[in-house]
């Protein structure tokens, strides 16, 4: 089963738009601890639910449970702290959170990508979502768009 990975800085709404489409996608579960910022621009959460839902014929949902913390989010960005601390933290979070018994796998059959404003998965949460979740269930396979 294929799931996707897809972060809206450093892209135009063009870009971002074109490449969830091209790929299918027909839900976009969103995975940030903060979604409807002014900062975020096209992808606040009531603009990105319209668009998707007229560009891509796709579906929005919004899911806290796969984001951080205030508290790891303000150690990690606002005071510069390492990604391995963080990584093993977030990976502690989502095994305390149980995810993998809280989330269907059966979600996951219809194309989904998982949205954060990271511009590459590298040091993203959402990464470390699909990882935490291959591991649990295996057969998942990652694709970052």
């Amino acid at each position: 089963m294929e799931v996707y990975t897809a972060g809206f800085t450093q892209k135009t709404a063009e870009r971002f738009f074109e490449t969830l489409r091209g790929a299918g996608i027909r839900r976009l579960l969103d995975v940030r601890l903060h979604n409807s910022s002014q900062l975020a621009g096209f992808s606040k959460r009531d603009d990105l639910a319209y668009f998707l839902r007229e560009i891509c014929q796709a579906e929005y949902q919004h899911d806290p449970l796969l984001a951080p913390t205030q508290e790891m989010f303000d150690a990690y960005k606002k005071r510069k702290g390492s990604w391995a601390e963080y990584e093993r933290q977030f990976l502690a979070l989502m095994a305390a959170r149980e995810i993998e018994g809280r989330l269907e796998r059966g979600f996951f059959q219809t194309p989904t990508v998982l949205l954060c404003s990271e511009a590459t998965a590298e040091h993203c949460h959402r990464r470390l979502v699909l990882d935490y979740l291959r591991r649990a269930w295996g057969n998942l396979e990652i694709v970052h768009l």
